[in-house]
């Protein structure tokens, strides 16, 4: 009986193989459009002339020139920086590895890969680098009255621009935060200053009245 069955089932497989494909048209159904793809570049300026005739490129342009002016006047604070509480003091080593060969114009080798090299054993920082907030007035008071113009006023939030019309002098700003992780330093006021072959990083907790107090 299983061998009956399957020749049955071969020979019908054989004879579907075998018969001829049939093919019936059941006409058009429903709406039929043509495929039109329209060129990607003439759609985007069309949509530019559309938009520049509006006005809304100006307008967008000048939305762009207001954001960027106010990104200047005010950076964005540096994340993590808190008010100084605890008086921290640490050194900290900016001697670097060189990972390459370092050579001259003629080929000749200055410092082989591998070496240890500090930046203080062939230059000298002169200037404090004093860190605040330039938006807690304390600490804008203590850092005008205790460090003249030499000194490196740098904000980690505050608006430099302003700070430099009102006091007639210049301020920097610690941009994405660079300077104060390089130091490592969380709160501010902090001061940072050379200390022999390293620098001396001061947070300090008291505004008293002597400058790197």
């Amino acid at each position: 009986m299983r061998a009956l069955a399957l020749a049955l089932v071969s020979s019908t497989v054989v004879s579907l193989a075998a018969a001829p494909a049939v093919a019936k048209d059941y006409g058009q159904v429903g709406t039929v459009f043509p495929v039109i793809e329209s060129d990607l570049l003439r759609v985007i300026e069309q949509k530019l002339n559309t938009l520049q005739s509006t006005g809304q490129v100006d307008a967008m342009n000048e939305k762009f020139r207001q954001r960027a002016e106010a990104k200047v006047r005010r950076p964005t604070p540096v994340a993590g920086i808190e008010r100084a509480t605890v008086a921290r003091s640490w050194l900290f080593d900016p001697s670097i590895v060189i990972d390459h060969d370092i050579r001259d114009q003629k080929g000749n080798l200055i410092a082989p890969r591998g070496r240890r090299v500090n930046p203080l054993d062939f230059i000298a920082v002169r200037t404090p680098l004093v860190f605040i907030n330039g938006d807690d007035p304390a600490q804008m008071a203590w850092a005008m009255k205790c460090y003249d113009a030499s000194a490196k006023l740098i904000m980690v939030a505050g608006a430099p621009l302003d700070a430099m019309t009102t006091h007639q002098r210049r301020f920097y700003f610690d941009q994405d935060g660079r300077l104060t992780t390089k130091f490592g330093i969380h709160a501010v006021p902090a001061v940072v200053v050379q200390e022999g072959h390293a620098m001396r990083v001061n947070e300090i907790a008291k505004l008293l009245p002597g400058a790197g107090s």
